[in-house]
């Protein structure tokens, strides 16, 4: 069974984050240590079916675990929703002599990893995210860096506030996943925390706690808002109009997703890379890296996609018991 993987590729797929170089790092220097052929795919599943692989040793990986973003890049790859995409980059595989695939992405991502299974390669996922909305882990890359990242803007963004006596509305990404605001909410002490998992589109609600607080001698004002919920330009506009308060939106974007990793992020992508080779080492394979209750394991691929995730309950409730 050992013998069976010779060659190891590695890809970065979807949207990118902190830490994944880091992964990288680790997946190749723990393949060369066990004696494995390292190959990198550019560009995600866009470089598989355009072949866009290149050898990696030790030295393809030096000095990148500090840098953000991916140095294999990555890419969306629309044919490879469709079953002739998905056997042609099986095919891909086979003719470039890689036995075995270890893709770094999220649930997108994960879906083209079973695909590929299902054509009989062999592949091995780590779950890179800024979301945190992978089910079958509690972890993703670049969650703690992003989060992190948003946490300073927002306390840079409560001085001027402070200084003008004004509500701001920080937009934060995640479209389906509240994670980075429900977590950046209650470090920033955030007055209201908009998730697409549970706002009722109530902003009368908001308003009447905006000028409660007000007449309270409260002075300033801070909501997060997840990307899910959005329209905060227009919301604060309306939010001045309804309560007399200077209002002004925030859209963070991209900057969430680049900057140096954590100590987090490039300990636990270190940790997940090197898992996912001695699981191939070891000839386990089609199998998601996780970590689940302090520690780190791997599920199968297919059940682990469909885990379904929800807010944690104890951060909700801390939330609401916080706020104002």
């Amino acid at each position: 069974m050992k013998d069976e993987i010779k060659t190891i590729g590695v890809l970065t797929s979807g949207g990118d984050a902190p830490g994944m170089n880091a992964a990288i790092r680790s997946v190749v220097r723990t393949a060369v240590y066990y004696g494995f052929k390292v190959k990198g795919i550019m560009r995600g599943y866009a470089g598989l079916l355009s072949e866009e692989i290149i050898d990696m040793d030790g030295a393809s990986v030096s000095e990148c675990i500090n840098r953000g973003g991916t140095i294999l890049y990555t890419a969306r790859c629309y044919d490879f929703l469709h079953e002739n995409g998905q056997k042609a980059g099986a095919e891909t595989l086979k003719k470039h002599g890689i036995d075995a695939l270890v893709i770094i992405g999220g649930d997108g991502s994960f879906r083209g990893a079973e695909r590929l299974a299902a054509q009989g390669a062999k592949v091995m996922g780590i779950p890179g995210t800024i979301d945190l909305d992978i089910g079958c882990t509690d972890y993703t890359i670049g969650f703690d860096t992003s989060v992190n990242t948003v946490m300073e803007a927002v306390d840079k963004i409560r001085d001027t506030s402070t200084s003008h006596e004004r509500c701001s509305i920080v937009e934060v990404m995640g479209r389906k996943a509240g994670y980075i605001a429900l977590w950046a909410g209650i470090a920033c002490g955030a007055e209201e925390i908009l998730l697409p998992e549970n706002y009722n589109g109530d902003e009368r609600e908001i308003v009447d706690g905006l000028i409660k607080a007000r007449k309270k001698g409260k002075k300033h004002f801070i909501i997060i808002n997840a990307e899910g919920v959005g329209h905060s330009t227009s919301m604060a506009r309306r939010i001045e109009a309804a309560t007399g308060i200077e209002t002004r939106a925030t859209i963070l974007g991209y900057m969430q997703r680049g900057g140096s990793p954590s100590c987090m992020d490039r300990v636990y992508a270190s940790a997940m890379g090197a898992k996912a080779v001695e699981l191939l080492k070891e000839g386990v394979y089609n199998r998601l890296i996780v970590y689940k209750d302090g520690r780190f394991g791997d599920v199968d691929i297919e059940e682990g996609m469909k885990a379904q995730k929800t807010l944690s309950e104890d951060l909700l409730r801390l939330s609401s018991g916080l706020i104002r």
